[in-house]
């Protein structure tokens, strides 16, 4: 994809185009415009090559640029390498640095925010790289809030630069990057991709792509795509790309997390996040990171009115004694409250497992699901049925522990009885995947859903 960024320097990024300059008496490192980038007009701010440390003025111009932003109903771009606040200039520097990020932090919901990072971000501008929606650090960038001198010293472990908050850390390990790039143009077409799916603002439509995919087009490789072994293992990203337009996702923080896919895709035309178990990884099961990961894409996806399409195969919540202790309850809380709270339209499939906490936090129908469709592969219950026979009847010998367990499995692991019982409202051949899911957001396009009126709610973070 080739990168459409117009800025003001012919040198940087080629011809000039409907480009307009912010602030350009202002003294300083930072220059901001609005420009264009692919077919969406934007707001960007741009720190200059040169990696001395930000001044107060540098600051206030990039929160200038964002209040133009949300505003007028512009994305914001940032383009971000900074060593910090100028000690020179003391308190007032990170005096600046404090309003720069309650800009962004104000735009947060009404128009989205990416920053490029395309050196250094430390300190105060690496905390602006966890407000930010969707973040893209070329390979030779490195973020961090401490650096490797006071990590030793507090430590005494040394640690370098790419070690302690390299690209590469930040895509697999925080979760901070949204993707890395090897340079500065390709992070400009992810960018691009990335707006391409999401509207200027909260009040405007997000953007149709036209497509020649029929909506009811029969997806036949679905029906062997689980395998009959209850362990078996397959990618689910197979089953999103059979379900969406041209077979086209863009996966999103896909190092970080990998037992949980999150996607932007097209139904239609119509953009859509994708939620999904990934049994490739740890079987599928939610841990700290994917009930995060999950919890602010979701969150993302209802700021900007984007249906989401939720595909479940998952045995339940990691166990762990240290995932507990880190806080598993509260962050597996932070996904079932993005999905409560959210009013967009919502889909869901369930291909396989659905099993206890975590059929609850996956988008169920106590969640506020509007349309739960399953294969008939599916298994709903509270645990599986190797589970439930040793609670229930551990005393019984191996032999009928076997015959129970067969007869929990014909009896209760089954989409039919959900369905009896609402919890899902059709059990569908997996060939009318696509259709019967192009047919749910249709359906529910002209969905309007209020919140109870409230400051703001108080969720775990």
């Amino acid at each position: 994809m080739e990168p459409g960024l117009r800025t003001e320097s012919d040198a940087d990024y080629g011809a000039d185009l409907e480009t307009v300059n912010l602030r350009t008496g202002v003294q300083g490192a930072v220059r901001s415009a609005t420009t264009t980038i692919g077919a969406s007009r934007v707001v960007t701010f741009t720190i200059e090559g040169d990696l001395r440390a930000l001044t107060q003025g540098d600051a206030f111009t990039i929160s200038a640029a964002c209040e133009l932003a949300r505003s007028k109903g512009h994305p914001v771009v940032g383009f971000v390498q900074s060593t910090g606040a100028d000690v020179r200039e003391g308190i007032m520097a990170a005096h600046g640095w404090g309003t720069a990020a309650r800009a962004l932090i104000q735009c947060s919901g009404i128009v989205p925010t990416m920053l490029v990072v395309t050196g250094p971000a430390v300190s105060g501008p690496a905390l602006m790289l966890g407000i930010a929606d969707l973040v893209v650090m070329v390979d030779s960038a490195y973020a961090f809030v401490s650096g490797p001198a006071m990590v030793e010293q507090f430590t005494g472990i040394p640690v370098d630069h790419a070690e302690l908050g390299g690209a590469a850390i930040h895509a697999s390990r925080s979760g901070v990057a949204t993707a890395v790039s090897p340079d500065l143009d390709h992070a400009l077409g992810l960018v691009e991709e990335y707006l391409s799916y999401l509207p200027a603002s909260n009040q405007s439509p997000a953007p149709f792509r036209p497509t020649s995919d029929p909506a009811d087009r029969s997806c036949p490789e679905l029906r062997d795509i689980v395998p009959t072994s209850a362990t078996g293992s397959y990618d689910v990203r197979d089953v999103a790309m059979a379900l969406v337009d041209d077979g086209v996702i863009t996966e999103l923080r896909s190092g970080w997390a990998a037992n949980l896919v999150t996607a932007f895709a097209n139904v239609g035309g119509i953009p859509i996040g994708i939620v999904a178990n990934q049994p490739q990884i740890l079987a599928g099961t939610l841990d700290i990171a994917a009930s995060q990961k999950g919890a602010r894409f979701v969150a993302l996806c209802d700021a900007f009115n984007l249906p989401l399409l939720t595909l479940v195969d998952t045995p339940g919540f990691q166990p762990g004694k240290d995932l507990e202790w880190r806080g598993m309850i509260r962050h597996g809380a932070q996904l079932a409250f993005a999905y409560a709270r959210a009013t967009v339209p919502r889909v869901s499939l369930t291909v396989r497992k659905s099993y206890g906490g975590a059929y609850i936090v996956m988008d169920s129908k106590p969640m506020g699901n509007d349309i739960a469709l399953a294969w008939p592969t599916a298994e709903i219950a509270v645990m599986g049925a190797k589970g439930a026979v040793e609670i229930l009847h551990r005393r019984e010998t191996p032999e009928a522990r076997q015959t129970l367990q067969a007869d929990y499995e014909d009896r209760l692991l089954n989409p039919y009885l959900a369905a009896e019982r609402g919890a899902v409202d059709a059990v569908i051949d997996p060939a009318e995947s696509r259709a019967k899911v192009a047919s749910a957001l249709q359906l529910l396009a002209t969905k309007r859903e209020h919140l109870p009126r409230r400051r703001h709610d108080n969720g775990p973070l």
